[in-house]
């Protein structure tokens, strides 16, 4: 019996693996009859999984943890069993603005790059005028990143420089037009605006944290168990996919799937370029190899990690102001779901680690991690400023940032 999925999803390239499981026929093999709605803005995704439109969604993994927390709307439960990927994310700027830091055609280092733009936003303060930064979205791990990056180096958001929604479409055409003087957005729309001679790319958020958590399979609550054999089989289908994905054989033919209108709609050498962690920084220079740019499948990139749900809480709570409460954190935590995701492939010859958590940012070095299945070898997750997040310290965390 054929099981149907209806999945949302943004146009950008991180929503690959439901797509590449659907096009390569792994969801066949799992059963699943998959389609899928395209939509422009978060909130419209958002919308469409709550009120029954699609089963499942491509999203953004705070907005899952904000919605289950009632930030913006009233509380609905949702639950994300699956991190679509890792890092991908970029910060590209204006050309003015990377004439006036003194960019250079290359990734900044995040410490100076940061100075250079405390500097050049107290400038523009003095001529009564805040830089503007645009996100995809309140509740975004582009906002939390920008954020984060922006305080350690001195900036105060909302203070020293305003940060506006600007969703990842309109992205290139808000700062061509002058709207915005840089943002924080998914490929293929940082390479979009370089190829338009609308900015330069200057940071890659991997930058900032090495593994920083991005997007997540979400679903409402209540709707996982009556799908849950279709939820699982579209896990294993996934898992399928990302080894699909990140075989270099396969980067021309995943580039033209991911370009088509369907999907990204974007130039099939952008799309490329972000699969194989090449990016055109600036317009008319090579490209710029930066590995792990996109992290969709080794050292178990999809596994909901708790810890990466409660690092998220933690910015919320900083963000919008807010004190710690137990509570919260705690129904935070349950919105990623690592006992669906083991269900789901324990039958099959896939990693799967011994725990649940684990102190975020703190391997610089490879480590072998305990595992219940497989070897599992973890790599550098560091933040750029050496700060570690222990989940079991998270109120002393929160404080601390505050």
């Amino acid at each position: 019996m054929t099981m149907k999925l209806k999945l949302g999803f943004l146009p950008l390239i991180d929503a690959c693996l439901p797509i590449l499981a659907h096009e390569h026929g792994f969801a066949e093999e799992e059963g699943l009859d998959l389609t899928f709605v395209r939509d422009v803005t978060w909130a419209t995704v958002l919308d469409r999984l709550l009120y029954g439109h699609t089963d499942a969604a491509h999203m953004l993994a705070p907005l899952a943890i904000a919605t289950t927390l009632g930030r913006g709307r009233p509380a609905q439960k949702l639950v994300a069993p699956f991190v679509l990927g890792l890092n991908g994310n970029a910060v590209t700027i204006s050309n003015t603005l990377a004439q006036t830091i003194g960019a250079d055609g290359a990734l900044g280092d995040p410490t100076q790059l940061g100075d250079r733009l405390r500097a050049a936003a107290a400038d523009a303060r003095a001529q009564n005028r805040k830089l503007r930064f645009g996100v995809v979205h309140r509740y975004s791990s582009h906002n939390y990143m920008l954020r984060y990056w922006l305080a350690a180096c001195g900036i105060q958001p909302d203070e020293d420089i305003d940060i506006v929604t600007v969703p990842p479409p309109f992205s290139a055409d808000a700062i061509a037009a002058g709207e915005i003087d840089g943002f924080c957005v998914g490929e293929p729309w940082n390479s979009i605006a370089v190829d338009q001679g609308a900015g330069q790319i200057v940071l890659a958020t991997a930058q900032i944290w090495r593994r920083g958590v991005e997007k997540v399979l979400a679903l409402r609550e209540d709707r996982l168990e009556p799908n849950r054999a279709a939820i699982e089989a579209l896990i294993r289908a996934m898992r399928k996919a990302g080894t699909h994905f990140v075989d270099p054989d396969q980067w021309d033919s995943n580039a033209k799937i991911l370009s088509r209108p369907e999907y990204c709609d974007a130039p099939v050498e952008l799309v490329r370029r972000a699969i194989s962690d090449r990016l055109v920084l600036r317009r008319g220079d090579e490209p710029h190899e930066y590995p792990d740019f996109m992290f969709q499948h080794r050292e178990i990139a999809n596994f909901p990690w708790v810890s990466q749900a409660e690092w998220l809480y933690s910015q919320l709570v900083r963000w919008d102001g807010l004190g710690f409460d137990a509570g919260q954190a705690e129904a935070a935590a349950r919105v990623f779901r690592p006992d669906v995701y083991r269900s789901a492939l324990l039958g099959m010859d896939d990693q799967l680690p011994s725990a649940s958590s684990k102190v975020e940012g703190s391997v610089s070095t490879p480590l072998a991690a305990s595992a219940q299945r497989g070897s599992i070898t973890m790599e550098n997750n560091t933040f750029f400023d050496r700060v570690p997040f222990d989940p079991d310290r998270l109120a002393d965390y929160i404080a601390a940032q505050n």
